[in-house]
């Protein structure tokens, strides 16, 4: 698996957590039999990791985005959100800018042109700061 869909795994694994009530080891587990995905590292890091930090991240998230309730986002912006700040904060071998292209890219599959830009902007101010 490349890195490029273990991040769409992890990211997807982020927003199934919305929908769903179970442990994040529970949620791993079914996504690892529905989707017959075999989990490496970087996705255990990832959808462990932005859970973990939840609290910070999203303060990051509504102090950066001027204007917006962190209710007021879509959740797949949001998830989108928090899985690329938690690599810019916490997993230095992944160059910022490749987190946040790889973020825009995930919206522009996911979410709609709107979204990607709102993210790129969430994601500049942020490292910006």
């Amino acid at each position: 698996m490349t890195r490029k869909q273990a991040r769409e795994e992890a990211f997807i694994l982020i927003f199934e957590k919305y929908f769903n009530n179970g442990t994040l080891e529970e949620i791993l587990e079914c996504a690892i039999e529905a989707r017959d995905i075999e989990p490496d590292d970087y996705i255990r890091e990832v959808f462990f990791g932005v859970y973990e930090n939840l609290e910070m991240l999203d303060e990051l998230i509504s102090s950066n985005s001027v204007g917006w309730s962190i209710k007021r986002i879509s959740k797949t912006s949001l998830a989108v959100l928090r899985l690329a700040l938690y690599e810019i904060k916490f997993m230095d071998e992944i160059p910022v800018s490749v987190s946040i292209n790889e973020a825009v890219e995930i919206c522009k599959k996911y979410a709609t042109k709107d979204d990607a830009s709102f993210v790129n902007g969430i994601l500049a101010t942020v490292v910006k700061s």
